[in-house]
């Protein structure tokens, strides 16, 4: 158990390490004094942070490459995900070929930004892990698609879902360009790549949506 908590907690300040030098690369003052404050931060706060900074970025700056070094740190983010019973049923798709990027775009009516994006995940499921006769795919793959938009943030990235399932026409162009056996279903794209700046996080706290101990 101290060992698990030691790799939770080293994975924790990892991002927020990989946030703050993605932050100070960028080189203006007021991105500096953040970072710098990022660092003085708890691990608490730099979480919370994290969370409350997530936006959906549909803007890109063309021509910069996100590193595979930084796509599988991403990846291993969503892997770290809850999962019923322990199935993991997730498969990931990981492209950063500009001619699969952009075959995706022309195809996907909401994923055009994938066209300005250096990279994307598609994240999918295994329709044949069960437990019992119960597969929960949808849920565990929506759970580790969460995490990986937190990654993203926490490595000064920008990203975007664009759902695919449960769309039969998306489902069909995807599993085609990818080749994807019939057991395995795409349930979204996840464009990434460097944001341009024009996109915001929004403040989605509603207190009339909380209710305690009844409705």
């Amino acid at each position: 158990m101290k060992y698990f908590t030691l790799k939770i907690n080293t994975l924790a300040w990892g991002l927020s390490f990989a946030f703050l030098s993605a932050m100070l690369s960028c080189g203006n003052k007021e991105t500096i004094n953040n970072a710098v404050t990022m660092e003085t931060m708890s691990k608490k706060d730099v979480t919370l942070s994290v969370i409350h900074s997530r936006k959906s970025v549909r803007n890109f700056i063309t021509g910069k490459t996100v590193p595979r070094e930084t796509l599988d740190t991403i990846v291993r983010a969503g892997m770290a995900a809850a999962s019923a019973v322990n199935l993991q049923p997730w498969q990931f798709i990981v492209i950063d070929d500009r001619t699969v990027m952009d075959s995706l775009a022309a195809g996907l009516p909401y994923a055009k930004m994938l066209a300005h994006a250096s990279a994307a995940i598609v994240v999918c499921g295994d329709s044949t892990v069960k437990a019992g006769e119960l597969a929960f795919w949808e849920f565990d793959c929506s759970l580790a698609s969460g995490n990986i938009l937190l990654a993203v943030e926490a490595m000064g990235l920008g990203a975007v879902w664009t759902a695919v399932h449960p769309d039969t026409v998306r489902i069909s162009t995807v599993r085609t360009m990818l080749h994807l056996p019939d057991n395995i279903i795409p349930l979204n794209v996840i464009p990434i790549g460097y944001p341009a700046g024009n996109d915001k996080p929004k403040d989605k706290y509603k207190p009339d949506k909380i209710h305690w101990n009844s409705y």
